[in-house]
């Protein structure tokens, strides 16, 4: 039987579980702590994820991406808001989509949480000792189909099967 893990993909942490015969149990990460900060930073060509992203946040904000989560299936247009909340250099494309311009080379809503969602099933296999393929992800309950098939597209950019994408509340 195919292992199926759970993913809150978080704006500011991400957690990772399993249901495990009658309980659920939160996965650690490679760090030994079941909460991950949703950060990634990038430094001499090098990726940073979770903890480490986020103590590089300190030193190099321009090269550390947070809050992805806000920007996930949405145009550029709408986030207009959102934008001093960021330190990063988030552009538009030519379709009005957000992208992210980091070291020289960009990177979709999309591929950023998909990095953060690799990293948690590469945690989840490295805990459970074989593969994980599958997965269900939450979604806040107001993320429209765009948010919702993007946060999908993320988890296949990952080597994840999303099975479903679930409300927060539901789950």
């Amino acid at each position: 039987m195919d292992l199926v893990i759970g993913i809150d993909l978080g704006t500011t942490n991400s957690v990772c579980a399993i249901y495990d015969a009658e309980t659920c149990k939160c996965i650690p990460n490679q760090e030994g702590k079941t909460i991950t900060p949703s950060v990634v930073g990038f430094r001499k060509g090098k990726r940073l994820i979770g903890y480490s992203a986020k103590r590089q946040h300190q030193l190099h904000p321009s090269k550390t991406i947070h809050s992805i989560k806000r920007f996930i299936g949405r145009r550029y247009q709408d986030v207009q808001s959102d934008l001093p909340l960021i330190s990063y250099n988030l552009i538009a494309t030519e379709q009005d989509d957000c992208m992210v311009e980091i070291e020289g080379r960009r990177y979709t809503p999309e591929e950023v949480s998909a990095i953060i969602l690799r990293s948690l099933r590469e945690s989840a296999e490295a805990h459970l000792g074989e593969s994980v393929t599958q997965a269900v992800i939450t979604v806040p309950a107001y993320f429209n189909d765009r948010q919702r098939q993007a946060t999908k597209n993320a988890g296949a950019l990952a080597g994840l099967d999303v099975l479903r994408v679930i409300n927060e509340p539901t789950a």
